[in-house]
């Protein structure tokens, strides 16, 4: 008697065989990848234009430091961590006029004044190594407002700036010159500078 050695219903137990994935059609893929490539671009222009602006020089008012029709790339994150330091070059808006670009001599609750050419804050003759001229006008002592700052162009007798339009409010300052781009020839850091004999007053 023969015996029979298949077991039945075995196969039946087995899983059917995988199934291939369809690959999506090239020009989806292709697609795909032109909307992700405008969409990060565009995050990323948008995050560099929040965190950063560009300026124009105009007039001399920054010599001998900044010049007239130099490109500066202004930092607009630094003021949102801490306050605007005395020494700090900043764009500041004018209402009803252009931007300007000006250096904070006087930090809110200070006084200020320039007596015999030179500038004095609370009482404190500063050492000013970037400018090359002394100032020719005297001004009286002044106190400057809370949340307002006194600002001054290198160019000391060549400047609009505080000792005619008043103190500046911080609101109106755009940000921290940091960088001078364009042209090349002129690349560089801009100058900023700290006051050892005020630090802490």
């Amino acid at each position: 008697m023969s015996e029979d050695l298949t077991t039945p219903a075995a196969d039946s137990a087995l899983p059917p065989p995988p199934v291939s994935a369809e690959a999506p059609p090239p020009r989806t893929n292709l697609l795909r990848e032109i909307i992700e490539t405008v969409l990060l671009t565009a995050i990323i222009f948008l995050l560099v234009n929040t965190a950063t602006g560009r300026f124009r020089i105009e007039g001399q008012s920054m010599e001998p430091n900044l010049h007239d029709n130099e490109y500066v790339l202004i930092d607009k994150v630094s003021y949102l961590l801490h306050p605007p330091e005395r020494g700090d070059v900043v764009v500041l808006l004018r209402p009803g006029e252009r931007d300007y670009i000006k250096r904070i001599i006087g930090l809110p609750g200070d006084t200020v004044e320039v007596r015999g050419g030179q500038v004095v804050v609370n009482g404190i003759v500063l050492e000013e190594p970037y400018i090359n001229q002394a100032i020719r006008v005297d001004i009286a002592a002044r106190q400057v407002e809370a949340d307002r700052y006194f600002v001054m162009g290198d160019n000391r007798n060549n400047s609009s700036d505080s000792r005619s339009f008043g103190t500046v409010a911080a609101k109106d300052i755009v940000g921290r010159a940091w960088l001078v781009y364009w042209p090349p020839s002129a690349w560089s850091a801009v100058p900023h500078y700290s006051y050892a004999a005020l630090a802490g007053k």
